[in-house]
């Protein structure tokens, strides 16, 4: 059985999907108005880890993402200038340009990362009319009022909207500001259309006057388009839950009377030397950033699945280093095991080793998407005395779930020079007679020949230091 850490409980709980077999999942994407550093994009990497193991168990999925493109004020909330205008200012392009740069780079950083495209991947912008045709369902069901901003939500109407992030609603009160807005009702009150911007630069007509839909609605509004009115999956990063999230919750109920999504799951943040990863710490490194320092992006991908979503992860370049340095012996398994004879038969205990593998890597899966742990597994499953054939059939069905390339891997027979054939002869002469010293002296030799000798369960084999 599947578990699951549900936000909206607060448990860990078995995993239902609403339709057998099938799992409708929403992720909040990027807003489009600067580079999506690797802080952003470690969350999007354990989204794609999860729809990929969730295939792997045999479900067919549907992935939305949204873009957001319009709506976005720099406060989060109802206060602030909108983000893709103020990216537009920075940079001396049009909204649509900057828009436009931003998700082709988050795009490209997504297809370093391996991490494959959503079945949707939907512009805030395209979807326009939609949220103001679920506005109209939230107003017509009396959870609206209006005020010299535009159009509000009434969080009044809706009895539980403290209980998702357990807000203390008195708390907060006592701290609002309300010279934002002093007709709001409730200070978290918050809007689903804003009208009192005239030089807001992107504007479309609606019910409640020119203007533009509030950040929070464009996520209800494209994820029940696209996964109906209740979906199973919706994920985010903690930094959701207080508002984007709990709004979220409140529209949906505005318009459908019932919670739309049955789990809710967050990712921890990827902190750099403890650190947050932000553009105004100067510390937000990109993906492109780590190919100039000639890093692997799957090692970084490798890295992330070291860690299990929930808890985020301190990235450090040392970290990065030791990750590359396990990504590449990864492959460099992979390519043995590619270079043995096939197995001309298989025994039952070797069956049931086989099978053991895959039972405990799908469970730990299982176990609220444990990646670091069915990571172990690979590790132990490698280091096992089951053939090379059965090693890399198991690996290439676990990295359907990891998404690390590795039946991309190209394998070929390296000739050998006499020379080193010759001291890889001479240096199991001396190991024979157990004189480990000249052994190692030999070996040194070798790999000052630019060829690396390795003693396996398997034998000794030789590999070039240049491939």
């Amino acid at each position: 059985m599947i578990k699951f850490y549900n936000t909206l409980t607060k448990s860990l709980q078995d995993f239902k999907p609403i339709k057998s077999g099938e799992v409708g999942i929403y992720s909040c994407g990027p807003t489009v108005y600067w580079n999506q550093h690797i802080g952003h994009m470690y969350a999007y990497v354990q989204w794609d880890t999860l729809i990929r193991f969730l295939k792997f168990a045999g479900f067919k999925t549907k992935w939305v993402m949204n873009i957001t493109d319009v709506g976005h004020l720099t406060s989060d909330e109802d206060t602030g200038e909108d983000k893709l205008e103020k990216g537009a200012k920075r940079e001396g392009l049009t909204v649509w340009q900057i828009a436009e740069k931003y998700t082709k780079q988050f795009e490209e950083s997504l297809k370093l990362l391996n991490i494959n495209q959503p079945d949707v991947l939907a512009k805030a912008t395209d979807h326009i009319q939609d949220q103001i045709e679920l506005i109209k369902k939230i107003e017509k069901n009396g959870f609206t009022y209006k005020t010299k901003t535009g159009l509000v939500f009434n969080t009044s109407k809706f009895p539980d909207y403290q209980n998702f992030a357990k807000l203390n609603l008195d708390k907060q009160k006592s701290g609002a500001r309300v010279e934002v807005d002093p007709e709001k009702k409730n200070p978290w009150d918050f809007l689903l259309w804003v009208t009192n911007q005239p030089q807001h630069i992107m504007q479309w007509d609606s019910p409640w006057g020119k203007g533009f839909p509030g950040w929070h609605i464009e996520c209800t509004a494209m994820s029940t388009k696209y996964l109906g009115e209740k979906f199973d999956i919706h994920t985010g990063g903690i930094e959701h839950i207080l508002v984007h999230h709990t709004n979220e919750i409140a529209q949906a109920y505005g318009a459908f009377k019932h919670q739309a999504v049955n789990y809710w799951l967050h990712n921890g943040w990827l902190v750099f030397n403890e650190e947050k990863m932000s553009k105004s710490l100067g510390n937000g490194v990109l993906v492109t950033d780590l190919i100039k320092k000639d890093f692997d992006p799957l090692a970084f991908r490798y890295l992330i699945l070291t860690s299990h979503y929930r808890q985020g992860l301190n990235f450090t370049w040392e970290a990065l280093s030791s990750a590359q340095v396990a990504y590449k012996k990864l492959i460099n398994l992979v390519k043995e095991w590619k270079l043995k004879k096939p197995r001309e038969n298989i025994n039952q205990i070797d069956l049931q080793k086989i099978d053991g593998f895959k039972f405990e890597f799908q469970q730990k899966l299982a176990d609220d998407l444990n990646v670091s742990e069915a990571i172990a597994v690979v590790w132990k499953m490698a280091k096992s005395n089951i053939s090379p054939h059965d090693k890399l059939e198991l690996i290439f069905d676990f990295d359907q779930v990891l998404g690390l390339r590795l039946a991309e891997v190209k394998a070929k027979l390296i000739k050998i020079p006499d020379k080193v054939k010759k001291l890889v002869e001479e240096r199991e002469g001396f190991r024979e007679q157990n004189d480990w010293q000249k052994a190692d002296e030999i070996r040194k030799e070798i790999e000052s020949l630019d060829w690396k000798i390795e003693d396996t369960s398997d034998g000794t084999t030789v590999t070039s230091l240049k491939d």
